[in-house]
């Protein structure tokens, strides 16, 4: 039985996270701010006794966080960073915050590893690809970034996080290992987030048009959230993953128009489709290639998209009234 510390654990990955460590039997301590997570994610963690909530800022001195962790029997041995925006609505929100949790909040992260001797996973990104030229994109692959364009608060601060924590790597006995999450969509996404998938859906519901930036043909992969948690597990307890970065996502690759009819399809309903202008710096294409998870981790995705898009609707459905 292990302790589990989360950051961002009121989020949609992080929450998941949360169900999954305690489901497996671990004592976990969620830490979040609530600036972009909802505490309702954790109403069922609540309920355990194996469970501890800290809000507090993980960008902040961890006074707060070590008083709560350390009057505990045994101190967390993995540390799961996953606090930060990572939809471009609330990365455009929130650009300070969302370098400082990328920066500071890594750092007081990586140094809290380093007391309680606790292995450590950072949560990165596709968007330190930025808008590839290499297709798909390997872990080898360094990316093509604007540096100070509109999406630079997250692409740049998940590329300076992922650079601290392999310095820690290096320069001390650091064990870490860096994930870059590429599109993940399922039950807790929040119908405000600006993701394509729940602006998608939550506009079929309701019955209007649903908005593609651009001429609807760049793509995206589409990963279900089991499937990302399951490799997250994996990679985390991996001795193999020590000191590397792992690609997580599914390598099935979509036009948004793809997607656009297929919750058609799904929801039940023709919909129209809202031509807007493209997004600036807004990648043409995006696909994982995962061939490192495969070999490493024994990993690959599970779900279809189909099968992954029709819970997604369901839970939509469950929580939304269309108006």
């Amino acid at each position: 039985m292990s302790t589990v510390l989360i950051t961002g654990a009121a989020g949609f990955v992080g929450s998941h996270l949360v169900d999954r460590y305690l489901n497996d039997g671990n004592f976990v301590v969620a830490v979040d701010n609530l600036i972009t997570g909802a505490g309702r994610n954790l109403d069922s963690a609540r309920r355990s006794e194996r469970f501890t909530f800290v809000d507090a800022d993980v960008a902040a001195p961890w006074q707060p966080i070590f008083a709560a962790v350390e009057g505990r029997a045994t101190p967390p041995d993995l540390i799961l960073h996953f606090a930060s925006p990572a939809s471009p609505i609330d990365y455009f929100k929130f650009p300070v915050e969302t370098m400082a949790v990328n920066s500071f909040g890594t750092n007081y992260c990586l140094q809290a590893a380093r007391r309680w001797n606790a292995r450590f996973l950072y949560a990165s990104t596709s968007e330190s690809y930025g808008d590839p030229l290499v297709h798909p994109q390997p872990e080898s692959y360094w990316g093509n970034v604007n540096p100070v364009g509109p999406r630079s608060c997250y692409d740049e601060s998940k590329r300076f996080g992922e650079a601290l924590t392999m310095a820690y790597a290096r320069s001390t006995d650091a064990n870490v290992r860096i994930i870059r999450i590429f599109n993940t969509y399922g039950p807790r996404m929040r119908a405000d987030d600006g993701r394509v998938v729940s602006n998608f859906i939550v506009a079929a519901l309701r019955g209007e048009p649903l908005t593609v930036h651009g001429d609807g043909l760049q793509t995206r992969s589409f990963c279900y959230v089991d499937d990302l948690v399951e490799g997250i597990v994996r990679c985390a307890s991996s001795v193999q993953t020590q000191g590397r970065v792992v690609n997580l996502g599914n390598p099935g690759e979509y036009t948004v128009l793809d997607l656009a009819k297929m919750i058609g399809e799904i929801v039940g309903t023709s919909l129209a489709i809202d031509i807007q202008p493209a997004r600036e710096d807004d990648p043409a294409r995006r696909r994982p290639d995962i061939s490192l998870a495969r070999q490493l981790l024994g990993w690959e995705p599970r779900t279809g998209v189909v099968d992954g898009l029709r819970r997604t609707v369901e839970y939509f459905r469950a929580v939304q009234s269309p108006v």
